[in-house]
């Protein structure tokens, strides 16, 4: 995100003072989105997606070998509500798969080899 660093540019104590309006067209951002960015640099959204992460993670620091269904229950009893389609999701984005589901690394299956005719 680029918007922490406009901030920081445009700071009265920054050593090379550049305006809001110069940055933003340099970067190609539009000043509106900054500016309500900068009025709530953190959305709803976002915190309780992060507060969904955390059950989740919690559940899946305890029992490992969990896939993302038990992760789910095991949130919606410690207060963190969501649809499995969430759960799934935050799990996909972070990594955090069941210790019997997935292989780990470039262990992929090789197929047949092909002879050529």
């Amino acid at each position: 995100m680029m918007y922490p660093l406009v901030r920081e540019l445009a700071a009265a104590a920054a050593p090379c003072r550049v305006p809001v309006a110069v940055t933003c067209r340099v970067l190609g951002l539009a000043r509106h989105p900054y500016c309500r960015w900068l009025y709530r640099p953190v959305t709803d959204a976002e915190i309780a997606e992060a507060y969904r992460a955390d059950a989740l993670f919690a559940a899946h620091r305890d029992d490992p070998e969990f896939g993302h269904r038990f992760l789910l229950d095991e949130a919606h009893t410690a207060g963190e509500p969501m649809a499995e389609r969430t759960a799934w999701r935050i799990c996909r984005d972070n990594g955090w798969w069941s210790a019997f589901g997935k292989r780990r690394g470039g262990q992929e299956r090789q197929g047949r080899a092909v002879c050529p005719r």
